[in-house]
């Protein structure tokens, strides 16, 4: 597997498709560019789902999120962004997205978004 910064997001089958659980994810090294000044972003993200077919690749995730670091984005953008893509290459059951942004000009932002399968209902 490349080493190289990519927007692929690779995933590998669910080894218990039956189950409903819980994989939770913790990117604490986000970094994306301010569309406005230029200046770099940072946030941690944390990623909550419930897996149906398919699993996310942790590595490729990584690689994934290394591509945002040259582009410019705004914190709600990116976070609905990256959730969108997550959910096309796995297709779960459940997901939420939560990115918390370090301090900026005073002011935290945090942005939450959410995905729910059709037809699907927590057990």
């Amino acid at each position: 597997m490349s080493t190289q910064a990519t927007d692929a997001i690779d995933t590998f089958p669910n080894p218990k498709p039956e189950r409903d659980f819980t994989i939770r994810i913790e990117i604490p090294e986000f970094t994306c560019l301010c569309p406005k000044t230029g200046q770099p972003d940072f946030a941690t993200l944390e990623i909550e789902y419930i897996p149906d077919e398919l699993c996310v690749e942790l590595k490729a995730l990584k690689l994934y999120v290394w591509s945002y670091r040259d582009q410019g984005a705004f914190h709600e953008a990116v976070t609905n962004k990256i959730l969108d893509d997550l959910v096309t290459a796995s297709a779960p059951r459940f997901m939420r997205l939560t990115a918390t942004f370090n301090v900026r000009g005073g002011i935290y932002t945090s942005v939450a978004v959410e995905h729910i399968k059709e037809g699907w209902s927590p057990v």
